[in-house]
């Protein structure tokens, strides 16, 4: 039948969240936004797109503006097919993020050029090893209070990130705390790091983000606060811890893989003109 489109998410669940769970690892970001649209973080002009092949789902994709169209672990001509079908309907993209080859063909079929892009590698939990040294201070689980901290901090790690920002973060970052997947490390009796933990989603977390402001880097703070909510993860009902790393940060690249985790696969946040 070739690419279906819809705005509602439960016809694209449906269709395609049984596909995606297939593989929670590689589809960790789509899943993850799946929940995130159900729960009415995004809702203005949402695409959810699903391609069947003789009767099933053989790929999904998905766009919360303004964010990038998201890709999940599709096959790279339907990629292609997907991006004629898009400029056809005129959609609007700021970029493209998914697994880095099919990522790669939908920018090369795009009718804009690169404009830049944001290499990452995905990792899985192996053994989890404390970060040596251990930097002075505990982890906390955020709570209402560290909101307008928090909303900063987002904001600036997604700035840092050459991310496409929303308006306002204040939503999400609210919806994270109600549901305890923020927790800080503090030393000295003030926070100086935060990570994430989303929910489990059968049985896969993903840690994200992992933020340390300027004035408090190089102490070992981001590596304390991912080995935190990397423990909170093996301690609840979860079988696979992944997180996403930035390729040009060789350093947070080496701390990551200290402390356990291993590489999946590449992935690629191209934007356009």
């Amino acid at each position: 039948m070739g690419w279906m489109f819809t705005s509602d998410v439960e016809v694209y669940a449906g269709a395609a969240e049984p596909w995606l769970l297939r593989d929670p690892v590689r589809n960790t970001a789509p899943l993850t936004v799946l929940r995130g649209i159900r729960a009415g973080l995004w809702g203005d002009d949402v695409l959810l797109a699903w391609l069947e092949r003789d009767g099933e789902t053989v790929a999904a994709a998905s766009q919360t503006p303004p964010h990038p169209l998201l890709l999940a672990d599709v096959p790279v001509d339907a990629v292609r097919e997907l991006a004629t079908w898009l400029i056809e309907a005129e959609r609007a993209l700021s970029g493209v993020s998914g697994p880095r080859a099919q990522a790669e063909a939908f920018a090369g079929a795009w009718w804009r050029p690169e404009a830049g892009r944001r290499s990452e590698r995905l990792h899985r939990l192996g053994a989890l090893v404390p970060p040596r040294p251990f930097p002075e201070g505990a982890s906390r689980t955020a709570v209402a209070d560290d909101l307008h901290q928090l909303v900063r901090w987002s904001t600036e790690f997604q700035a840092e990130a050459g991310g496409v920002l929303p308006v306002d973060l204040t939503s999400l970052v609210a919806s994270r705390i109600s549901r305890e997947e923020l927790v800080l490390w503090e030393a000295d009796g003030r926070p100086v790091a935060f990570a994430g933990l989303s929910s489990p989603i059968a049985g896969m977390s993903r840690v994200g983000p992992v933020y340390t402001p300027p004035e408090s880097r190089r102490r070992g703070y981001g590596a304390a606060v991912t080995h935190a909510v990397t423990a909170r993860a093996l301690a609840g009902d979860v079988t696979e811890v992944l997180l996403f790393t930035d390729l040009s940060n060789p350093t947070s690249n080496s701390i990551y893989q200290k402390i356990g985790y291993r590489p999946v696969a590449d992935y690629a946040s191209i934007r356009f003109t």
